[in-house]
């Protein structure tokens, strides 16, 4: 196998320059990191994986990474073997953790992915709309709980946060491969399109009347949550059919939004599901 060693070559230059937005959203991929990140996308969205670059000493030392390495080449993912330099010059982190995906971003109009996971069967019965979230380990973290709580899809507003930011993958823990993460439309498409569909919207706010156990959580719908410092915008809030908060029961002001989101979803998941649903 040949061996990449130059940190300088155009091909390290062109995966290193993904941490750009622009870049990412021209060329349409995205890049994911380290061993966890890169197992989902090799088992659950193999087709996804335009090149794996592996660390040579990793993949000598690490059983973990050699694993990767190999289910990738056994899914016919293109694999190229690397010196530390280069995958140093790659990696959006200070410390590589041996193993790095350039993978595409899911393609097609995003209001026909949105209409086509409307209109899926069994329907969706758990959603989430991040509206102008901008701190992407919030988004990665909300993300992940999403996926965890056993939600139908994460859709994100064209205010927010891109949902393949490097620090977005890495927070999402692998979840990015799992579940539909759709983007690229703004809040009124989101309201308008999920209230056609049949969806609630309910609006996290911690200041709400209305606390999360006094709400119901067994009908299917949608959780709205906004920026990190000023919330949902009155507009949003106004389109919402409940508003919600989250009880604070200590002295803290207030919860971080990606915190206030776990404990939303996994509130609809017990109600929708039981307090045992097990896995999937």
């Amino acid at each position: 196998m040949v061996l990449l060693t130059n940190p300088r070559a155009e091909r390290v230059k062109s995966v290193a320059a993904l941490v750009r937005r622009s870049v990412r959203s021209r060329r349409g991929r995205f890049v994911a990191e380290g061993p966890q990140a890169v197992r989902e996308a090799v088992l659950h969205r193999p087709e996804s994986v335009i090149d794996l670059y592996v660390d040579h000493e990793a993949r000598a030392l690490n059983p973990a990474v050699a694993l990767i390495a190999a289910d990738a080449e056994a899914a016919g993912c293109p694999v190229t073997s690397v010196a530390p330099p280069v995958m140093a010059a790659m990696a959006d982190t200070p410390t590589p953790q041996g193993v790095l995906a350039v993978c595409s971003v899911p393609g097609g109009d995003p209001a026909e992915r949105l209409a086509d996971l409307l209109s899926a069967r069994p329907r969706p019965r758990l959603l989430v709309i991040l509206a102008a979230v901008r701190d992407p380990g919030n988004v990665g973290t909300i993300i992940r709980s999403a996926d965890a709580a056993g939600a139908d899809g994460v859709l994100i507003s064209t205010d927010s946060v891109d949902p393949y930011h490097p620090k977005c993958v890495r927070a999402t823990a692998g979840s990015v491969f799992h579940l539909p993460i759709l983007t690229g439309l703004p809040m009124d498409h989101l309201v308008d399109r999920l209230h056609e569909g049949g969806l609630r919207l309910l609006a996290a706010d911690g200041s709400a009347p209305r606390s999360l156990q006094e709400v119901d959580l067994v009908t299917p719908h949608a959780w709205v949550l906004g920026n990190e410092a000023w919330g949902l915008p009155e507009s949003v809030r106004e389109q919402c059919d409940d508003i919600v908060s989250v009880p604070i029961y200590g002295h803290a002001e207030s919860l971080n939004v990606a915190t206030a989101a776990t404990l939303c979803l996994y509130g609809s998941a017990t109600a929708q599901r039981g307090p045992h649903p097990g896995r999937r």
